[in-house]
């Protein structure tokens, strides 16, 4: 299961960049992914519940925005939402088409407590 990787990559990010910002506590962490990424959500909240109760984001709301996939295609240039089994070309039934987003993630943004 790879999500314990990521959200351990996920979780250092967020704990250095709190810590630079001289933030007291997480509350907020929201990722963008992409649909075509192979992450499972559930593994990925699975794997924070596990992982954060060790970090300042112990308590931390964690959000997920959810990228579609959307190609391009290289014959007429047509671009298109899909799901991820459907590449082809609604425009011309080209099969030479390429991922122009859906595979992404990243941290959008974090929500942080200072001391009083």
């Amino acid at each position: 299961m790879h999500e314990f990787s990521l959200m351990q990559s996920v979780l250092s990010t967020v704990e250095e960049s709190a810590h630079q910002a001289g933030a007291e506590r997480v509350t907020v962490i929201r990722l963008t992914i992409g649909e075509m990424s192979e992450v499972i959500q559930d593994a990925m909240e699975f794997a924070f519940e596990v992982l954060a109760p060790e970090t300042s984001a112990r308590d931390a709301e964690l959000a997920f925005t959810w990228v579609t996939p959307r190609s391009r295609c290289r014959a007429c240039g047509h671009e298109f939402t899909h799901d991820r089994y459907h590449w082809s070309c609604p425009a011309c039934e080209s099969l030479a088409t390429e991922l122009v987003a859906g595979k992404e993630l990243y941290i959008d943004a974090i929500e942080v407590e200072f001391p009083d």
